[in-house]
């Protein structure tokens, strides 16, 4: 793997151009930044500034437009599609702002389903139990999502980017939703799970509290990775 000795995912020069009608938006605009294995990175930065593309981009849900981003020895550019939805049922755990959960099934089979469609035979009870009892649903598991509340159903959707054991959780405003006590809970789940589980996390937040939890702060702005002290978000807080 090229670049830096020991570098997990690399980033080099990403570039991506949205085209909305006429007009050109460049969402990234040159981003190269690395991360090693293990590393919780937090990627802050206004609404606009291009961490929902980089988020994209990194777990291999779209393409680049120019550059390159090699995730544990893959390099996304050169796989095929079908290469790339492998990739990331193996490697990669997701948690979205919003919870994407299946109404009709109750949270056991909601975390339980991502066992099945990443083809995962390592059905371990006791990483189950675990997962769900560090995240306050063991007498919550027999709920449908319509059941159970917001905080709930983003602990679900923790619990089901948790179980298959990903190499990497990429979490993107997974806070955004959620009062301070939810907040905490799933904040601390993801750093057990970097620190106890050797995961590596990259979390999209424009909260400078949650942001805290990461080990590094990565802060964008009009895509494009800049110092702390040119966010002005930031030096507000």
């Amino acid at each position: 793997m090229s670049g830096m000795a020991g570098a997990f995912i690399e980033a080099k020069d990403l570039r991506k151009t949205y085209h909305v009608g006429k007009i050109e938006v460049e969402a990234l605009r040159g981003i190269s930044f690395s991360v090693q294995k293990g590393e919780f990175v937090s990627v802050v930065g206004p609404s606009g500034s291009g961490k929902s593309t980089l988020f994209y981009l990194l777990g291999g849900l779209t393409r680049a437009d120019g550059g390159s981003v090699v995730l544990d020895s893959d390099d996304l550019a050169t796989l095929t599609d079908a290469a790339r939805t492998r990739m990331r049922k193996r490697k990669i755990g997701f948690v979205f702002q919003k919870f994407n959960l299946l109404p009709t099934l109750d949270a056991r089979s909601n975390i339980t389903i991502a066992q099945e469609i990443s083809g995962n035979g390592d059905r371990d009870p006791a990483h189950f139990n675990r997962i769900t009892d560090l995240l306050g649903l063991t007498k919550r598991l027999g709920h449908r999502p319509s059941e159970l509340s917001g905080g709930e159903q983003q602990r679900v959707a923790l619990a089901r980017a948790l179980i298959n054991k990903p190499a990497v959780v990429l979490a993107d405003e997974p806070t955004g939703n959620l009062d301070s006590k939810n907040s905490d809970i799933v904040l601390s789940m993801l750093r057990r799970s970097n620190q106890e589980l050797g995961q590596t996390v990259l979390m999209i937040t424009h909260n400078p509290e949650a942001a805290k939890y990461g080990d590094r702060i990565i802060h964008m702005r009009d895509g494009q990775i800049v110092r702390p002290e040119d966010d002005p978000q930031w030096v507000a807080h």
